[in-house]
C-alpha cells in the first residue's frame, strides 16, 4: 500500500511541476526558457517538434539552436540569433546553390517586356504542370523535369525566344503557340522532351552548336527551321503521323548536319525534311532515320542534286524509304546515241593515243555524283571521297586503210592511257567489224574524268575510224 500511494505522490508531483513551468528538462536541471523541451544527452537522440511554416516563424523569441521540424518545406530547421534568422539544415535537392524548384510561373525571375530570363548557369527544376503567359530567355541556363510526361510548361504564345543557349531536359512542350524561336546562342540542348499539340515547333537559328536527342513530336501543325547552326546534332528525333506541315527545314549555311536514327511518319500532304532552299552544308549525314507514310520524304535540292536522288554531294544519306546517297554508289553512263548502221568516223594521222569522238553525238545517263562532259563522251567524279572504280566499254569499230595492222583501245583518266586497260585489235581488212571489250579498276579523286582512246600501234598514213556504237560504264 505504501508504494502504490509513493508512485502516486510522485507522479502528482511531476504533473503539478509541469503545469508551473511548462518546461520539461531531460538531463538538464535548467531548461532554457524559449524551450518547451531542453534535452541534454551524448547517447540518444530526439524526435523534433513538426509544424508549418506559419507556426515556425511564429515562435517568440526563439533560442540559438532552437530545432523544429517544418512540414511545409519538409525539412528541418535551427535558429541562428547571429543571424536572427532560421537555417534549413535539411532540405534535399532544393538546398544545392544555383537551383531553383519550378511548381508556378512566379517561381522563375519577373518578367521584363513579355520575357522572363533566367539567371545564368542556374537549375530550374520544373514540378508539375506550369501556364506561361510570358516568353522564357535561357540565358545559358538549366530547365529540367523529373518526368517528362508530368512535368509541363504550356503557353499559346512563344515559350522559349533569345539569342543565348541553355539546356532543355525531361519536359512536355505544349499549349498550342510556338516552341522556340530563339536566335543565337553558343550551345543549346534538347533531351528526352516532347513536344505536343504547338502551331509550330518554331525556329532556331544561328547557334553554335544544336544538340537535340531523344525528342518526340506529336500533333504540331507545323515543324521547325533551322537556320545558319555550326553543328546541327539530331538524334532519335520522333516524328509521328499526326503532324502536319514540313516536320524539318534547312535553310542557311552549316559546318555539320548529322540526322541519326528515329522515325518520320509523314502523312499525305505533310513533308518530312526540306532541303529546297538549297543549305550549304560543309559535311550532311541522315543515317538510320526511317521514312513512312503517304507523303514526301524529301523536298530535294533545287540545285546540285542529281536525278532521281534529293542531295547534294557534301551529304551521306542512308535510311530506309529514300534513295541511299553516298560516295561508294557514285556511277555514270554515256553511250553514242547516232545510227547504228552509218555510226561516226574519224581520221587517224599518227600512232599517238587520241579520244574517240569524230562526228559522234554522245548521251549520257544514270549519273550519280557523276557529270557529263566533252562532248558527252566524258565522265567527271563529282564525290569528295578518293575510291576505286569498276569501267566496263564496249565498241563495235570498223578501220578503213589499216589492214595488217595492229589498233589498241584504252580508258584514259585526265588525258594520260590507263595502260592496263588496253584491248588489241588485229585489222585483218577494210571490210572487218571490230567488237572491243575493255575492263578495269581505276581510282578516281575528285575532278578526274575519265575518256575512250584509240591508238594506231602499227602502220603510217592516215587511216578512218568508224565507230558504229560506244558505250561505257563507272560504278
Amino acid at each position: 500500500m505504501f508504494t502504490k500511494l509513493s508512485l502516486f505522490t510522485a507522479c502528482l508531483c511531476c504533473i503539478t511541476l509541469h503545469q508551473l513551468t511548462a518546461q520539461v528538462g531531460i538531463g538538464t536541471t535548467t531548461p532554457d526558457p524559449s524551450a518547451v523541451l531542453d534535452i541534454s544527452s551524448t547517447s540518444q537522440g530526439m524526435l523534433a517538434p513538426r509544424m508549418t511554416t506559419a507556426e515556425r516563424v511564429a515562435i517568440s523569441n526563439p533560442s540559438e539552436g532552437l530545432l523544429v521540424f517544418d512540414v511545409t518545406e519538409d525539412a528541418f530547421y535551427y535558429y541562428n540569433t547571429t543571424s536572427t534568422s532560421w537555417v534549413k539544415i535539411f532540405g534535399g535537392a532544393s538546398d544545392r546553390s544555383n537551383f531553383v524548384l519550378v511548381q508556378s510561373e512566379a517561381d522563375f525571375p519577373s518578367p521584363s517586356g513579355g520575357v522572363i530570363t533566367l539567371d545564368e548557369n542556374t537549375y530550374y527544376e520544373i514540378n508539375g504542370l506550369i501556364t506561361l503567359t510570358n516568353s522564357i530567355d535561357l540565358n545559358n541556363a538549366y530547365i529540367s523535369g523529373l518526368d517528362s510526361g508530368e512535368d509541363i510548361l504550356s503557353s499559346a504564345g512563344t515559350i522559349f525566344a533569345g539569342t543565348s543557349g541553355g539546356s532543355i531536359r525531361n519536359i512536355t512542350i505544349t499549349g498550342g503557340g510556338t516552341a522556340f524561336n530563339i536566335t543565337g546562342g553558343n550551345s543549346l540542348l534538347l533531351q528526352n522532351t516532347i513536344i505536343d499539340g504547338m502551331s509550330s515547333v518554331g525556329t532556331i537559328s544561328g547557334v553554335g552548336v544544336y544538340f537535340s536527342n531523344i525528342v518526340q513530336y506529336i500533333n504540331n501543325t507545323d515543324g521547325i527551321t533551322y537556320n545558319d547552326i555550326g553543328n546541327l546534332l539530331l538524334s532519335n528525333q520522333g516524328w509521328f503521323g499526326n503532324n502536319s506541315g514540313t516536320y524539318e527545314r534547312y535553310t542557311g549555311s552549316f559546318a555539320l548536319i548529322e540526322k541519326v536514327s528515329g522515325f518520320s511518319t509523314v502523312a499525305a500532304s505533310v513533308t518530312g525534311v526540306d532541303v529546297s532552299g538549297n543549305p550549304t552544308v560543309g559535311n550532311g549525314v541522315i543515317i538510320g532515320t526511317v521514312f513512312s507514310g503517304a507523303g514526301t520524304y524529301v523536298e530535294k535540292y533545287t540545285t546540285g542534286s542529281y536525278p532521281g536522288y534529293n542531295f547534294t554531294t557534301a551529304w551521306t544519306i542512308n535510311c530506309p524509304g529514300i534513295p541511299k546517297e553516298f560516295d561508294d554508289d557514285a556511277s555514270g553512263n554515256f553511250y553514242y546515241d547516232g545510227s547504228l548502221t552509218s555510226g561516226f568516223s574519224q581520221s587517224i594521222t599518227n600512232n599517238t593515243a587520241v579520244e574517240i569522238q569524230g562526228s559522234g553525238s554522245f548521251s549520257t545517263t544514270n549519273l550519280f555524283r557523276f557529270s557529263g562532259g566533252g562532248g558527252g563522251n566524258q565522265l567527271t567524279y563529282e564525290g569528295s571521297k578518293s575510291r576505286d572504280f569498276q569501267i566496263n566499254a564496249s565498241l563495235s569499230v570498223n578501220v578503213n586503210g589499216a589492214a595488217g595492222n595492229y589498233y589498241a583501245f584504252v580508258i584514259a583518266k585526265n588525258g594520260t592511257v590507263v595502260t592496263q586497260s588496253n584491248a588489241v585489235v588485229y585489222i585483218a581488212s577494210d571490210s572487218q567489224i571490230q567488237n572491243v571489250s575493255l575492263n578495269t579498276v581505276v581510282s578516281m579523286d575528285t575532278s578526274d574524268y575519265i575518256e575512250l582512246y584509240v591508238q594506231r600501234l602499227t602502220g603510217t598514213g592516215t587511216d578512218t575510224l568508224s565507230v558504229f556504237s560506244e558505250n561505257l560504264s563507272i560504278k
